[in-house]
């Protein structure tokens, strides 16, 4: 299996790993911090959960806001020069929640972290299909993904010790990784796509015009609103149960939660090989039906001893994660190819964008079925989600080509 994943991950230009060695260290950076922060400014700072739930929000819509301008900024005039920018302002905005101590603080410096970290995704993705051919583009993908989960089982250990003696020092740390990875890409990036900064600003704004009017495009972006408020609850509601159902501490949660990136690195390239022929849309199919399960074994937590309910944890961890495995990669690559290779700067921040705002959302939601006594509810209302994006995965395949939804011949 560990030599199948290897194997899978030879074989691209040097530049491909540059972007995916930058991703590795800023993700270790967002690991450092990703599981303690709900449980430092709720338990140690004393913010009402609902209101971190609101400032997540707050950071989501931000980071769709930001993802909206690094797509149009990365096809106007390139991709490199958005993502160095992207992370030098980033390590600013990030070191600067070491200073949060109210609500208010938190939403401010939540908002401005958006906006700055939000244009990075686009571009860097945009990069990684400039500098791939259809055929490897998915394992393209799955290259970031493994690079990111190797940061984040990192950063998670690190991070658990790090908190222990200094707890504000996390968040230091996650802004000068970023410092790093701009100093890196500014190196190391071509210019492969110089962008088209002759094009006149209603040229350019036509692209995203073109890009919320394509229904396929759009009704996908909604179906991954619904993904994002599954992946919002790892980092919003699951390290609560972890630390106050069942009395784990920052160093023990950070330990469980290597199992996220454990699991991705082992399964990402074997599983994309797995799925290789298959249609895009079934992969998210099945995505679903994990996600769906994971949630089973969070709601089991409540009636079991406290050391079953933390292998539940562990199982949803696992679970979740193999629905990751499949939803990244299948749903970027299905986006990427629904149009026009100068327009998928625009393409991609859309489906971003809706990632953000259903990470907002779910951690919103969240936050506040927790704090108004419904935490039971949450879980079960979670399960008939992935039903329902199920649902509307199977309808969107009928109006994509085999050849979009990844059917070679």
């Amino acid at each position: 299996m560990f030599g199948s994943t290897v194997d899978a991950v030879q074989g691209f230009r040097r530049p491909v790993y540059a972007v995916a060695g930058g991703r590795l260290i800023n993700v270790f950076g967002s690991g450092l911090v990703y599981p303690f922060a709900t449980i430092h400014f709720h338990l140690q700072v004393g913010i009402p959960l609902a209101v971190v739930g609101l400032g997540l929000l707050a950071n989501n819509v931000a980071t769709a806001t930001g993802t909206a301008v690094g797509g149009y900024l990365a096809d106007r005039y390139g991709r490199r020069p958005v993502m160095v920018g992207s992370m030098a302002l980033s390590a600013l905005t990030l070191a600067a929640y070491a200073l949060v101590t109210t609500g208010a603080g938190f939403i401010a410096v939540a908002t401005a972290a958006g906006l700055t970290t939000g244009l990075y995704a686009p571009a860097s993705q945009a990069m990684i299909a400039d500098l791939t051919d259809p055929g490897e583009r998915e394992r393209g993908y799955g290259l970031l993904k493994v690079a990111s989960n190797v940061g984040f089982g990192s950063g998670f250990v690190v991070g658990g010790v790090l908190y222990e003696f200094a707890n504000t020092a996390v968040f230091v740390a996650d802004g000068l990784t970023s410092a790093v990875v701009a100093a890196v890409l500014l190196v190391a990036l071509p210019r492969v796509h110089d962008g088209r900064a002759a094009a006149t600003l209603s040229e350019s704004v036509g692209d995203w015009g073109r890009a919320i009017t394509q229904r396929r495009l759009v009704a996908l972006a909604c179906l991954n609103v619904g993904f994002a408020v599954m992946y919002a609850q790892m980092q919003a509601t699951v390290p609560v149960v972890a630390s106050e159902t069942l009395g784990l501490d920052s160093a023990e949660i950070g330990t469980l939660y290597v199992l996220n990136p454990l699991v991705l690195v082992v399964f990402q390239m074997p599983v994309l090989s797995a799925v290789g022929d298959w249609r895009r849309t079934r992969g998210l199919v099945a995505s679903t039906a994990f996600w769906g399960v994971s949630f089973l074994a969070v709601l089991l937590v409540d009636f079991v001893p406290a050391v079953v309910g933390v292998g539940f944890v562990g199982a949803f961890l696992v679970l979740r994660t193999v629905g990751e495995v499949l939803h990244s990669p299948l749903v970027t690559s299905l986006a990427s190819d629904l149009g026009h290779a100068d327009e998928r700067g625009s393409r991609l921040s859309l489906i971003e964008i809706a990632k953000r705002l259903g990470m907002g959302l779910g951690a919103a939601l969240g936050g506040a079925f927790f704090d108004y006594g419904f935490a039971a509810l949450l879980w079960p209302a979670l399960i008939l989600g992935c039903i329902g994006l199920a649902v509307g995965l199977l309808a969107l395949e009928r109006r994509v080509s085999p050849a979009e939804n990844g059917v070679n011949g």
